[in-house]
């Protein structure tokens, strides 16, 4: 009886044995399944939506889903050459399309498998948010919007005109109240000090100057013209968008008029 015990059990410890032979490599192949599908799925679908998606805002409720955005246009060397601060425009509204590529260029996603924006930031924390204060854009409704960096939309926050709020809050500057467009970049600091401490205040303003050059060689590359305004009263400007992050650019955006200011 012992002998034959003893065998039984050596065959059971052989049967088991095969099981989780066979059974590992069936679980690798599971294993490496899911990670190719969670890191290939997303672009897939992205590219199948990116070919689908017409030129023209597809506005879905209070979200306006933006064009493509564009990655070719003047060499690098040129829109640095040839930036200015621009603060005279004329009257003529700007496209849904460059409104698409100047926020590509503040925040827009260049990675999305991780997620990274076109602006570097400090641990990756992306403290700042983009706003748009439309005046004068074909196919968007005056009002103010934030920029959704992972859909590439726009979320219609508040209806109506803000030009005069923000001309009084930025002591009058004329380019801002008469711009087609105000972009604010503004800042949640918690995002970057949570990780940073007191330090993560300044790496928030440095990612602000990267997000503002952007901004310009963008508009430079578009044929249009941009200013950063920092002269303004924080609370006022918070007051007349219903924000809560702390306003640190005022970007006005337009074509240049004849008459230009540097």
């Amino acid at each position: 009886m012992g002998h034959a015990s003893l065998t039984n059990g050596l065959m059971g410890g052989v049967r088991l044995s095969s099981r989780i032979t066979y059974g590992i490599p069936l679980l690798l192949l599971l294993v490496m399944g899911m990670v190719i599908h969670y890191y290939y799925s997303d672009d897939l679908l992205n590219d199948k939506d990116n070919t689908s998606r017409s030129t023209s805002a597809k506005i879905e409720g209070e979200v306006i889903e933006l064009p493509s955005p564009s990655h070719r246009g003047i060499v690098l060397e040129e829109a640095i050459l040839k930036r200015r601060s621009i603060r005279s425009y004329s009257n003529e509204p700007l496209s849904i399309e460059e409104v698409s590529q100047l926020l590509w260029s503040a925040q827009g996603i260049t990675d999305k498998r991780r997620g990274f924006r076109s602006c570097p930031s400090a641990g990756a924390t992306y403290p700042l948010e983009i706003y748009v204060v439309v005046r004068r854009v074909s196919g968007l409704e005056v009002g103010v919007y934030k920029y959704l960096p992972e859909r590439h939309a726009l979320l219609l926050i508040d209806h109506g005109g803000k030009e005069e709020e923000l001309f009084k809050a930025s002591f009058f500057q004329e380019w801002v109240r008469d711009s087609p467009i105000v972009l604010v970049i503004a800042a949640n600091y918690q995002r970057t000090t949570s990780v940073y401490g007191e330090r993560g205040i300044r790496y928030v303003h440095m990612e602000a100057g990267h997000c503002s050059q952007n901004v310009y060689l963008q508009a430079v590359s578009l044929g249009l013209g941009t200013v950063a305004v920092g002269a303004f009263d924080d609370s006022e400007v918070k007051k007349a968008l219903k924000i809560k992050e702390e306003p640190l650019y005022l970007m006005p955006v337009g074509r240049p008029s004849s008459s230009t200011r540097s």
